[in-house]
């Protein structure tokens, strides 16, 4: 059976997933504070369900889906 790893990070402190080849992450991982925050998830489902939010470098398409859904709810919308 072959092990999936995941194909997203994200940072558990800004709620932000994205590609783990993602510029802003890849810049936030070379300063060095970034690391002890990082999480993966398989999927973005399984980064929504976890209430992260798509990243606007790497995911911007998706970003801005996510954008136009949360100004839909509402200003106070999380």
């Amino acid at each position: 059976m072959k092990k999936r790893w995941g194909t997203l990070g994200g940072h558990r402190g800004t709620k932000i997933y994205g590609r783990l080849d993602c510029p802003a992450a890849l810049r936030a991982i070379a300063r060095g504070g970034y690391v002890k925050y990082r999480v993966f998830f398989r999927d973005e489902r399984h980064a929504r369900a976890a209430g992260f939010r798509p990243c606007a470098v790497c995911l911007p398409e998706k970003y801005r889906e996510w954008r136009k859904k949360r100004s839909a709810k509402g200003p106070r919308a999380a």
